[in-house]
């Protein structure tokens, strides 16, 4: 958790006179965000599970033209159940679905990869994009099979069942920002599903701010019997994937390392968790995936996009890319290959759901981050941070930790002002950051200055300042 009063024996903290004019907008517990953090349904968890498992491929070369069988009769589901939450909702849902032809290593010939994307369009910041994602492709053992059972209960059902019922939840809710809940297809085959929706965004001209990307996570018990349904991890890059080599050599030289946008997404995901989740915690996990794998949240990050993967803590490898048999030999004698629903804890999944919901209201009720966040302090006692103002901010928090420290440990309201001086805070022993208030209390993702912590899409970093 971040402390809110710094040490005030030592440090000052000076500011425009504006901000003395009055009190300082200060982030606040929300009420709305209790109630959404309980708010999911089991039940509708596991109706969502049951359906997708009944299509018995969901293989992204498999049929597309039977009702009853492949990734085509499950696209469509997903299409009406958004359609359903749409029309409860009063048509507040667009629902779309964009769609690339690929060929590739696991595409041998020219294949439609669809996305299923329900769009829910902010009130005053439509540009401003909050993304949930989870693909709704399986395989078996061999990723060219199209033909065996793949029933995917876990891989990725459960992420696809998560944002549907997140979708469910905030479709009667307000936002400021736009909610997309996308089912991906192609993940599997080479994470064709999340550049469709990418490149989408892009075209579209969607400022992401974050974009969550569930896959795998609906088990509690490992493969080596540790149960824990406490816990789920997140995964984020540490430097920028779209990084240009001036903009790395500043960074290496300045610090930035572990304080991408991404980065700072997972912290703020994980407090959010300490403050309306108390029964269950985020594990930051400092790479952008597990170890030589990857997901859908890859193609956001390249495309310049903040984005993170939220995955199980204990993963059960019997039950991934599996034929469904039984073990035969001394080592597996008795052991059930395959992601089947019989795996699927949902009571776990509920509170993935909720981490997910509740970090998405927060977000876009939210201001955006700010912008152009810049730091100066060199041959001085003091440290000046500047930005600029954002749009729907009543006020800003400035933040400061030590540079080997996880979380923020410091942080100090400061008004609806453009720079803060914090006296006798040395730049060089300590990170800053800026978040951005709304006047109800709601906190944007803290801002590590300059190219390396923006959550800004285009590299923008002067020329001037890339050296050292």
């Amino acid at each position: 958790m971040r402390r809110t009063t710094p040490m005030l024996s030592l440090l000052l903290l000076a500011t425009s006179s504006a901000a003395a004019a009055a009190p300082p907008a200060e982030p606040r517990e929300q009420p709305a965000l209790h109630a959404l953090a309980s708010a999911p349904s089991e039940a509708e968890l596991r109706n969502t599970i049951t359906h997708l498992v009944g299509f018995g491929t969901r293989h992204t070369l498999s049929d597309t033209k039977s009702d009853s069988r492949g990734i085509g009769a499950a696209r469509r589901w997903v299409k009406a159940r958004f359609e359903t939450i749409s029309r409860e909702c009063g048509g507040c849902i667009e629902v779309i679905t964009p769609a690339q032809t690929f060929t590739g290593k696991r595409i041998p010939t020219p294949t439609e990869v669809m996305d299923v994307v329900a769009i829910k369009r902010g009130k005053r910041d439509p540009q401003r994009v909050i993304a949930m994602t989870g693909h709704l492709d399986s395989r078996v053992t061999d990723v060219m099979n199209i033909h065996s059972d793949a029933p995917g209960a876990n891989d990725d059902a459960s992420g696809v069942a998560a944002l549907i019922e997140a979708a469910r939840l905030l479709s009667k809710q307000d936002n400021d920002a736009t909610l997309v809940f996308a089912a991906l297809s192609g993940e599997e085959q080479g994470l064709y599903g999340g550049k469709v929706l990418a490149d989408y965004a892009v075209a579209q001209g969607w400022q992401v701010e974050a974009e969550l990307n569930n896959d795998i996570v609906g088990n509690s018990r490992g493969q080596n019997g540790v149960r824990d349904n406490t816990v789920v991890r997140v995964f984020s890059e540490g430097t920028k994937s779209n990084e240009t080599p001036a903009q790395a050599n500043y960074r290496r030289y300045h610090g930035g390392e572990v304080d991408s946008p991404s980065r700072n997404l997972a912290r703020m995901m994980a407090s959010l968790a300490d403050q309306y989740l108390p029964d269950f915690r985020v594990r930051m996990v400092y790479r952008t995936d597990r170890y030589a794998r990857g997901g859908d949240q890859v193609p956001f990050l390249e495309a310049g996009f903040p984005a993170v993967r939220v995955t199980e803590p204990h993963e059960d490898y019997t039950r991934q890319h599996q034929d469904l048999r039984t073990g035969t030999t001394a080592l597996d004698r008795d052991v059930h290959y395959g992601d089947t629903i019989d795996g699927i804890d949902f009571r776990y999944l509920a509170r993935v759901v909720a981490l997910n919901s509740v970090t998405m209201a927060a977000l876009s009720r939210a201001p955006a981050p700010p912008t152009g966040v810049d730091s100066e302090g060199a041959l001085a006692t003091d440290t000046t941070l500047r930005w600029n103002k954002v749009p729907g901010a009543a006020g800003y928090r400035v933040h400061w930790r030590d540079t080997t420290a996880p979380q923020w440990q410091y942080a100090r309201a400061v008004g609806d002002v453009d720079q803060a001086v914090l006296k006798d805070v040395v730049i060089d022993d300590w990170y800053f950051g800026v978040s951005a208030l709304s006047a109800d209390g709601y906190e944007s993702p803290v801002v590590f200055p300059g190219f390396a912590g923006s959550f800004e899409r285009s590299p923008a970093m002067p020329a001037s300042t890339d050296k050292p």
